[in-house]
């Protein structure tokens, strides 16, 4: 090979090798270049997790918020300010669309805490725009969004702050839009229960919306709407739980709470409060005359009576058909009966489609005043009205001291006295307990230790019996003397004949009153034996209890003759013992039995509609189904 020939094969080999090392490189750079580029995209993916990390520990929080009793108020905070600290918002606001007179406006009910907030309500002065009544316009984007049910992103924020604060001159929106780091605002329409609740809104950094934050703002809006539904349902049954269905006022329960924690409130700070009874006049005058719907319209119109007096710390509540209590926090008993007049003249000055002019008869009294008691302070409350009923209706009294002996006391020292006495075999091992139980370590009377004793005596013959239900067969049987104008003398026997008319029932064989087949004609003569044992041979050596006898003894008669034990009729019959009858067969039909599963209530009112004019007086009956349906009890 010539010089030449190798010079060209050295020169092609070169060649070669360049070749070789140029396109290595090029692959080298090409896989350098991907590196690099899956770099990037893993550090992407890292902080888009992140971020989704953060907007699901967001989610759970608050979901976690929205399933505790924490107030709505609370949880709508909680997500303004998470999301604008854990997902880099500028600021974030709930604002709700409201309605009053004037027409639609725009309230803000959530907004975090940041400096962009604090910035503007320097600027446009005042307490600030969560307090402000804010513009609804039709052409803004709010009612845009709202329209469309669609997320929208506005970059014209100075547009936005004009329509919702029309009052703010060009200078101070200016001054607002300018030389801060918002760049667009993002909108999103929130409803709930298919009713247009408000708007979430976002100030973002960024001009333009990722899909990926669209999705998660959706979302987000999904977890707002769940947490107001869910709150609404909760204070729908808050409500339903402690106000009366017919008036909307508070109930019994409610009125009793409240009252325990006034004693304590009082008893810390020494200040008196004041009780007022208002029991509606001629109630069954006006159901007679006009139907019972006129008589609801009666006792709605004394509950809204007493809605427009009350402050907002009274509590106004209905106890039970046609009578009132309210609650006066911190007021002696010279502003009480001014608050008591008020009240009566209100209710006088209502006219009344149909009916007219209704009436009211009021009671007053005063913790510390008149007693330090609260069992005594109601009873003497309750005192008052009646007085003020007997003494022409349409009035107000003030309680005066206790001048005769309490039904409480009477019921109690009969207690007392059989137990003690062991008139009553089966109780004899319980008496010492019983007896202890009936005083509290103050030596003070109370209702609940007379409800708790009959409910255990009860349980003793009637194994089904449920603790509570001498509590409420009082409360109804007083409610049902009420509507018939009953002096307070009867009602007041009327409730001890309820803690004492089954006590026969003791000297029962047990096995007798559980049997779960038929009686027999000789057992079911030996059951009717049980009011004359209650009345004769238990109660009747008790001096002072010889007025609730004849009340106890004719429980079981019928009003057309065929009860027991005497077979006497219509009004040969005590009224007081025709309501126990009826009270009883209700709590009788809608307990367990051995022989039959306990009934609905509407099945037991069927049943008692069915011996109307029979085993009961028509009228008593009429007023029964009404009490039972306005749920008083």
């Amino acid at each position: 090979m010539g010089l030449f020939d190798k010079i060209r094969e050295v020169t092609r080999k070169v060649s070669e090798v360049e070749y070789n090392i140029y396109h290595e490189k090029r692959d080298y750079l090409e896989i350098y270049e991907r590196n690099l580029e899956l770099e990037r995209e893993i550090a992407e993916r890292t902080e888009e997790l992140n971020d989704a990390n953060k907007r699901m520990f967001t989610l759970q929080h608050i979901w976690e918020m929205m399933n505790s009793s924490t107030p709505l108020e609370n949880v709508l905070e909680a997500i303004v300010n998470s999301t604008q600290g854990e997902l880099g918002y500028m600021h974030c606001a709930i604002i709700r669309k409201c309605k009053d007179e004037e027409g639609d406006y725009m309230h803000v009910v959530a907004q975090s805490h940041d400096n962009l907030i604090e910035r503007l309500n320097d600027i446009i002065g005042g307490a600030g725009i969560q307090t402000r009544r804010l513009n609804y316009s039709e052409e803004s984007v709010f009612a845009d969004t709202m329209k469309r049910r669609t997320i929208v992103q506005t970059k014209s924020i100075d547009l936005s702050l004009s329509a919702v604060l029309p009052d703010l001159s060009p200078e101070v929106v200016e001054k607002v839009v300018s030389n801060q780091p918002v760049k667009s605002v993002i909108v999103v329409p929130l409803t709930a229960q298919e009713k247009e609740f408000g708007w979430f809104c976002v100030f973002s950094a960024r001009e333009e919306l990722a899909g990926a934050e669209m999705d998660f703002l959706a979302l987000f809006a999904k977890q707002i709407e769940m947490a107001i539904t869910i709150a609404d349902l909760f204070q729908v049954v808050r409500n339903q739980a402690v106000t009366d269905a017919l008036t909307g006022l508070y109930n019994r329960r409610y009125f009793e709470e409240a009252l325990e924690k006034e004693v304590q409130r009082a008893k810390r700070q020494k200040q008196p409060f004041s009780v007022i009874g208002i029991d509606l006049d001629y109630l069954k005058k006006i159901n007679d005359t006009y139907g019972h719907n006129f008589g609801d319209l009666a006792i709605k119109t004394i509950a809204d009576v007493l809605k427009s007096n009350a402050r907002s710390v009274d509590v106004p509540a209905r106890i039970g058909g046609e009578e009132f209590n309210v609650l006066l926090p911190g007021i002696a008993s010279d502003g009480a009966m001014i608050a008591a007049e008020r009240i009566r003249k209100s209710i006088e000055s209502v006219e009344i489609d149909t009916i007219g002019h209704i009436t009211g008869s009021l009671g007053v009294a005063t913790y510390f005043e008149h007693s330090e008691n609260i069992e005594e302070l109601m009873e003497l409350t309750d005192q008052a009205m009646y007085t003020s009923k007997r003494e022409g209706r349409n009035r107000v009294t003030l309680a005066q001291p206790v001048s005769e002996t309490y039904w409480q006391e009477i019921a109690v020292n009969t207690f007392i006295d059989i137990l003690s006495k062991n008139k009553i075999p089966k109780v004899k091992h319980l008496s010492k307990e019983l007896c202890k139980k009936l005083k509290n370590s103050n030596n003070e009377i109370t209702k609940e230790s007379l409800y708790s004793v009959a409910d255990m005596l009860t349980k003793l013959y009637n194994p089904m019996h449920t603790q509570g239900t001498i509590k409420n067969k009082v409360i109804m049987a007083v409610n049902l003397a009420k509507r018939f104008d009953l002096p307070k003398e009867d009602i007041d026997n009327l409730r001890i004949a309820v803690l004492l008319y089954d006590i026969g029932n003791l000297m029962l064989p047990s096995n007798l009153l559980q049997k779960a087949s038929p009686l027999t004609d000789k057992e079911r003569e030996e059951i009717k034996h049980h009011p004359v044992i209650a009345a004769r041979e238990i109660l009747q050596p008790i001096s002072y209890i010889q007025d609730v006898l004849p009340i106890i003894e004719h429980h079981h008669e019928n009003w057309d003759g065929s009860g027991y034990p005497n077979k006497i009729s219509k009004e040969e019959i005590p009224l007081t013992s025709q309501i126990i009858l009826i009270v009883d067969q209700y709590f009788a039909l809608i307990e367990h039995r051995p022989y039959r599963s306990k009934m609905s209530s509407r099945d037991a009112i069927e049943i008692i509609k069915a011996d109307a004019g029979k085993k009961w007086n028509e009228n008593l009956v009429s007023e029964f189904i009404s009490l039972i349906e306005h749920d008083i009890v």
